[in-house]
């Protein structure tokens, strides 16, 4: 069972989220909250696999609600998906700093909507390649601002190719055919760089990619 934790200041929407949900099988609404800080407290009593919250919210907006979350080890299983109505904007880039798995427009297609609860359960980021190559296209142009990473000494090779090919956004599958190496094994040097660089998921691994100063950004 999947359980799911709505954070949304607009009652309508979270309504309507709910209704999508509770007729799964598969899938729970455990709670629901109208801020950042309440949301917070019920991940904390609830433990969801899944914390779906909106952007801008009274009381602690959702970047700082992902924040929180991202840094209590006791919700190291919790999922972060970001709510938004303007697709990949500045407080979308900033919530993904933050913690977040990913991120959904509010107008997406119901049953988009769903697959994406299960993608995120899975703990896969929501990221779609047209997204990532937008946070590529970002880091095009505007160069990283931290130093490389020590923890980067620590990637195998094949490991920091897995992250540079993350980086460009391809899957597993993609991973694995350029690398010619099975998905299960490029799943597992992913997984394996992700670890070592303490990276939340996929997403949180293209960021750090870039800011580490592992993969460069060219120029268009």
């Amino acid at each position: 069972m999947i359980r799911v934790l709505l954070v949304d200041d607009q009652p309508l929407l979270r309504s309507g989220f709910r209704a999508l949900l509770d007729v799964e099988d598969d899938i729970e609404v455990v709670a629901e909250a109208a801020d950042g800080k309440e949301g917070l407290a019920l991940a904390r009593e609830h433990l969801p696999d899944i914390a779906l919250i909106d952007i801008q919210m009274p009381v602690m907006d959702g970047i700082e609600a992902t924040r929180r979350i991202a840094a209590d080890p006791a919700l190291a299983r919790v999922h972060v998906v970001i709510l938004t109505n303007y697709g990949l904007d500045e407080h979308v880039f900033h919530a993904l700093r933050a913690g977040a798995a990913g991120f959904l427009v509010k107008d997406i297609e119901p049953e988009d909507f769903l697959h994406a609860m299960r993608v995120a359960a899975r703990g896969d980021a929501l990221l779609a390649p047209s997204i990532t190559r937008k946070l590529i296209n970002r880091y095009v142009t505007e160069p990283p601002h931290t130093p490389a990473d020590d923890r980067l000494e620590e990637l195998t090779n094949r490991e920091r190719e897995s992250v540079a090919l993350v980086a460009q956004g391809l899957s597993n599958d993609q991973i694995a055919e350029r690398m010619v190496i099975s998905p299960l094994t490029a799943k597992t040097h992913v997984n394996r760089a992700m670890a070592k660089l303490h990276a939340r998921d996929r997403a949180q691994l293209v960021v750090l990619a870039y800011e580490s100063g592992l993969v460069a950004p060219r120029n268009r």
